[in-house]
């Protein structure tokens, strides 16, 4: 029996997340695309979650972007359904919105580990993410347009939100690789780091933020979100909202009694 296509794993706290077909370079078939909508689902839903990682397998990919041979064929009608997953990615037309976390908002953090190429889909894909840590060879592209068809995961909305836009211009209508290194210049990652110190950076922010409190960590990244297309005014009704929710609950009375009492926090998320 073949592995799952991606793979999700629960440990301390922590959902990893990895796109798991190297041999394609990490390329999302149908059954990865199915996968991810029921991963992301899953995350929401499971309070003893607090932050996830998402990443490719091996060293050479994040992901590849969608199976130009299996799945961009399915959703172009140039190939009938075969399968399960097939036919799921046919008859469910919410799938692709929640795998690019545009139907339901979530509010939990999510770290992006990018340990290659990183293209169309894939670029699309940590457009949705908080945190963003590069391999040093890692490349990025929003190539749809080199293929005849448009980026519909989010770039064209998301992306001059999150850097110039000039630059998210060039990136969705040339379709050219970038660097790492551009991506950092231009604020499109956090950081870049050699191949083999990816993980562990990652996996410390991780720790970092699960050790924050859980109801104030997702409120106010659901500040942040909710705020990006709304008046200031707005924006602050939002936040005076979200701060009044968490101040009355009992991980607000925790933190700064374990400060006074000299010991770590015991959050238990509400």
């Amino acid at each position: 029996m073949s592995e799952p296509a991606l793979l999700y794993e629960k440990r301390d706290g922590v959902a990893y997340l990895t796109f798991n077909r190297p041999q394609v370079r990490n390329a999302v078939s149908p059954e990865a695309l199915c996968r991810l909508a029921d991963a992301w689902q899953d995350y929401a839903a499971d309070d003893s979650l607090r932050v996830a990682i998402i990443t490719g397998a091996g060293d050479r990919a994040f992901t590849a972007g969608a199976d130009l041979g299996t799945l961009i064929p399915l959703l172009t009608g140039a190939r009938q359904p075969q399968d399960e997953w097939d036919r799921r990615v046919v008859q469910d037309r919410q799938l692709r919105e929640r795998v690019m976390l545009r139907e339901v908002p979530l509010y939990k953090p999510i770290i992006a580990a990018i340990n290659g190429v990183c293209v169309g889909l894939g670029t699309e894909l940590i457009q949705a993410t908080d945190l963003r840590i590069a391999a040093e060879h890692a490349t990025f592209a929003v190539n749809e347009v080199v293929r005849g068809f448009m980026p519909g995961g989010g770039s064209a909305v998301r992306l001059a939100r999150q850097i110039p836009l000039c630059k998210a211009m060039e990136i969705v209508l040339v379709g050219a690789p970038m660097s790492a290194q551009e991506a950092y210049r231009i604020g499109f990652v956090n950081d870049v780091v050699p191949a083999d110190q990816v993980r562990s950076k990652v996996e410390a922010l991780a720790r970092q933020i699960a050790a924050n409190g859980p109801v104030a960590v997702r409120k106010t990244k659901e500040t942040v979100l909710r705020s990006l297309s709304v008046s200031f005014e707005e924006g602050f009704c939002i936040e005076r909202e979200n701060a009044d929710y968490t101040m009355r609950t009992e991980d607000a009375k925790e933190g700064p009694r374990a400060f006074m009492e000299k010991r770590p926090p015991r959050y238990i998320g509400r």
